[in-house]
């Protein structure tokens, strides 16, 4: 018996056909793109402490390869005058580079998420961070390689742009203290208000150093009086003050950056460092000391790692600038031996802060300390 053959005919409609390979990876694209739209949305200018913290380490170093803290008798002299130059290349080159990454992350964040920029602009401690930026780049300025700058013209055309948006700022915030009944600075003042002081201070530093006097004395003129004013508001701690998250603590150093930074822009404008320089820098000392000997204060602030531990960074580096010129211009044992201890504390500190957050970059950039609404 023959079985009849039984014929089959088999039709693919290829449309219905799944690619899963292609599939996934559009996926993964979108996961992708939007990643980096959640980093974009959350690097606010608060993440420009991180620059400050390069631009015044790299400053410090820039001192210290300079010239030393040391007489040329000292047995120490030899080892300081030799430090490689290439470290202070390499934290500059480094600076350089995270200054240019944060600025591209804030630039897109500011075409693609502007009502968060308006939020942040509108915010009594977000305000006050706008003023980052600025300070970073004028610290990057000012510790840039002699190189880089051969031209003095050079100089001033990138201090320009630099310094009209801080005085743009300084108008909008020190103007509607005095001028408006909306945010009376009683309301408004926190740690953060003193850096629209620091940046009015750096910027008067940076026009010492290309021999613009006057435009170096309106700047410290300006920071310095609203400086006083601050000061005065947040050691009065008045009840309608604003009060700052725990996790935000660390803007507490703010109090030892400022009048150290004072004491260094004076000392540019005078040419040495002279009896104002001294009461700033002790002043400065005294708060660092009231506040080192309160660990309780940042005791909520360092139990997560965020962004806001870069606030212990640059104002120890002010401070250790400040005790090197102190150093120089007293020229005895005590003030050495200070000046090295402070400098000590705030390059391992700097460095501890830099593993930390390469380790948990992820989580840094995720996690911002202020979150602003995307509302309009």
């Amino acid at each position: 018996m023959v079985l009849p053959e039984i014929g089959l005919e088999v039709v693919i409609d290829s449309s219905v056909i799944k690619h899963p390979t292609k599939q996934s990876f559009t996926k993964h694209d979108h996961l992708k793109i939007g990643s980096q739209q959640a980093i974009i949305s959350k690097i606010n200018a608060g993440y420009f402490r991180i620059c400050m913290s390069l631009g015044a380490q790299a400053l410090l170093w820039k001192k210290l390869s300079e010239n030393t803290i040391f007489p040329p008798s000292a047995s120490f002299h030899n080892l300081f005058t030799k430090l490689p130059s290439t470290t202070f290349f390499l934290i500059w080159c480094l600076a350089l580079c995270i200054f240019v990454s944060l600025s591209i992350l804030y630039i897109l964040r500011c075409i693609f998420h502007f009502n968060m920029v308006k939020a942040e602009y509108h915010h009594h401690i977000g305000v006050n961070y706008l003023f980052a930026p600025w300070i970073s780049w004028l610290l990057l300025l000012q510790s840039a390689p002699a190189v880089v700058f051969r031209n003095k013209y050079s100089y001033e055309y990138i201090w320009w742009p630099l310094i009209v948006p801080v005085i743009a700022l300084d108008v909008k915030i020190y103007g509607q203290w005095f001028t408006t009944e909306k945010k009376f600075l009683s309301v408004a003042a926190n740690p953060t208000s003193q850096l629209s002081v620091i940046g009015n201070l750096v910027g008067a530093h940076a026009a010492i150093k290309m021999g613009w006097r006057e435009s170096g004395i309106c700047l410290f003129t300006l920071g310095m009086t609203h400086y006083l004013v601050v000061f005065i508001t947040l050691y009065q701690r008045l009840s309608g003050n604003n009060r700052i998250p725990s996790r935000l603590r660390p803007v507490f150093f703010l109090f030892v950056a400022t009048p150290s930074m004072a004491a260094l822009a004076w000392k540019s404008i005078n040419g040495n460092f002279d009896m104002l320089c001294k009461m700033l820098f002790f002043l400065s000392l005294f708060l660092f000391t009231s506040l080192a000997s309160r660990p309780v204060l940042f005791k909520k602030s360092v139990k997560n790692f965020s962004v806001a531990w870069w606030a212990f960074s640059f104002p120890l580096s002010f401070l250790a600038i400040a005790s090197k010129e102190y150093a120089q211009e007293a020229n005895g044992v005590t003030a050495t031996c200070l000046a090295l201890v402070l400098s000590s504390i705030s390059v391992l500190v700097f460095v501890f802060l830099l593993i930390c957050s390469t380790l948990k970059m992820d989580s840094l950039l995720r996690k911002p300390v202020l979150s602003y609404s995307d509302e309009s």
